[in-house]
């Protein structure tokens, strides 16, 4: 049973604190000279895209490398906690948990819409079939290499936990097999720092990128006369209480709420399949888009747009492993915690199946559904999207070719609460645990201060939305967090293989082990 922390006295207020007073000075720039910092998040953006872009590049193969290593070899056998140790929660409460936390509701964003992008991409249209090759980055984007960078580091932290039993739940005590008592130091507090900067960063960005699909959804369900980005900032405001609520019955409630997501989710999914029309496009260009992206998977990892021609790589795939990197400090933290009693090749391997699975599961229903109706002459969804019609209104235009369209709505709008809710939950709790000094294995943090987090995490959203940043400005505050991110997890791993190895002989682990 995990004990509640009381003290105040074990409060870091410098880590817990000093990232959040600088994002709540960036919202405050971003709504008081939106012109100007639009205009120097464009510019911060193409100078990572251009010089750093390799790194990114490199980085997703080597986590992806880096997993099924640990999935083969014996590594993989190490029980993240005692050796005969039994998981805490059943096979499928803990999948449902893993899939929620890793993803927000921007997963029902891009689902329906990301295919629509590609097709006007020039890259996508110099590789021949645009609208094969645009069903087939969506599963490369959101599958095998971003949910990667989560299972890793879900390992590292179950084992930082669970097998090391450490004083501080926080990714600098997890380098301190590499760097030693330097952890204790300055560079301890700034690697926090860092972390926690990223995990609001990460907050930020998926907030401000679906919550207008979710305004849209109410301004036509209830034809309310308002503005977009105040009905956002509402919807922010109301999806803040319902986590705050869920979180206050701990990991129980979020456990429950994450089965309901899942429920919604499924529901979702069967009724577009089975009345939308589109069964047979969706069964067969989802076999088609998931076999093309498993045989060209190396030429598009590697892709890195050598000649800069099109700027592809800069702007989907780089963008997309540092939006995964920036999650990685609460998702892969939350998955590793509800991971005790499994071991770190059941836990890779379930990440895979219940999160890559189900979310490659998401666009090759959603994503086929609305491009059947494309490529079968039912709606001409990409002129209208090169037209000018923004995103939101043409998600809201793909629902309303389903039966019973208001209803299907109002299912969306509850599964994007509910996404919102479960993950949101995580990181919340992963904020409490980084503020205090010393927080042990079977510890938690006070209800009071994940309260407060829980408010928190809404700012920088708000100050994006008000500054009415573009999608890529948006998507630059993940960008400009995701680097040194990068750095402290290669350093996080480097960590956990040393000490894997020492326990791995101590156990007398072996890769027959399960």
């Amino acid at each position: 049973m995990m004990k509640e922390i009381q003290t105040k006295n074990r409060i870091d207020w410098i880590v817990a604190f000093t990232p959040m007073l600088v994002l709540c000075a960036l919202a405050g720039v971003f709504f008081l000279m939106p012109s100007a910092s639009n205009a120097v998040l464009e510019r911060i953006r193409c100078f990572i895209g251009e010089k750093l872009g390799v790194f990114y590049i490199v980085f997703g193969v080597l986590f992806f490398t880096l997993s099924m290593f640990l999935c083969v070899s014996g590594y993989g056998g190490i029980r993240l906690g005692n050796p005969d140790e039994k998981p805490r929660y059943s096979f499928i409460a803990w999948g449902c948990m893993m899939f929620t936390c890793g993803l927000a509701a921007d997963i029902i964003f891009y689902s329906f819409s990301e295919w629509m992008m590609y097709v006007l991409e020039p890259h996508v249209k110099e590789l021949g079939d645009v609208y094969a090759w645009a069903s087939v980055y969506p599963l490369f984007h959101w599958g095998l290499i971003p949910w990667s960078f989560y299972l890793v580091l879900a390992v590292s932290f179950g084992f930082l936990l669970h097998v090391k039993h450490v004083k501080k739940q926080r990714i600098s005590e997890s380098c301190r097999s590499i760097l030693g008592k330097k952890v204790d130091g300055l560079l301890g507090t700034m690697i926090d720092l860092f972390c926690v900067f990223a995990l609001l960063a990460g907050t930020a960005t998926t907030f401000s990128v679906a919550t207008p699909l979710m305004a849209t959804i109410i301004c036509k369900l209830f034809a309310i006369q308002i503005s977009r980005n105040m009905l956002t900032i509402i919807i922010i405001l109301l999806t803040c209480i319902v986590y705050t609520c869920t979180l206050l019955f701990e990991f129980k409630g979020i456990g429950y709420l994450a089965k309901i997501c899942i429920g919604f989710f499924v529901c979702l999914l069967g009724y577009v399949f089975v009345f939308g029309g589109q069964g047979s496009f969706i069964v067969k260009n989802g076999l088609q888009s998931f076999a093309r992206m498993v045989l060209y998977f190396i030429p598009l990892a590697t892709y890195t747009d050598i000649g800069k021609t099109t700027h592809f790589a800069q702007d989907w795939t780089i963008y997309y492993w540092a939006y995964w990197i920036v999650w990685c400090v609460a998702a892969p933290f939350f998955i590793g915690n509800i991971s005790r009693g499994r071991t770190v090749r059941q836990t890779i391997i379930g990440g895979y199946l219940f999160g890559a699975g189900a979310t490659l599961v998401s666009f090759v229903v959603f994503g086929n559904y609305s491009m059947g109706l494309q490529m079968n002459g039912v709606m001409d969804f990409v002129g209208r999207y090169r037209s000018g019609i923004d995103i939101y209104e043409m998600i809201l235009q793909v629902l309303c070719t389903l039966p019973q369209a208001n209803f299907v709505m109002l299912l969306v709008l509850m599964l994007m609460v509910a996404f919102y809710a479960t993950s949101f939950d995580s990181i919340a709790y992963t904020a409490a645990c980084y503020s205090y000094r010393t927080l042990a294995w079977d510890e938690k943090p006070h209800r009071l201060m994940q309260m407060l987090w829980c408010v928190l995490l809404v700012v920088l959203p708000m100050g994006l939305v008000f500054a009415d940043s573009s999608m890529s400005n948006i998507q630059t505050v993940s960008i400009l967090a995701a680097f040194p991110m990068a750095i402290i997890m290669l350093i996080v791993v480097a960590g956990f293989l040393k000490d894997a190895k020492d326990i791995k002989k101590t156990r007398n682990v072996n890769k027959k082990n399960f």
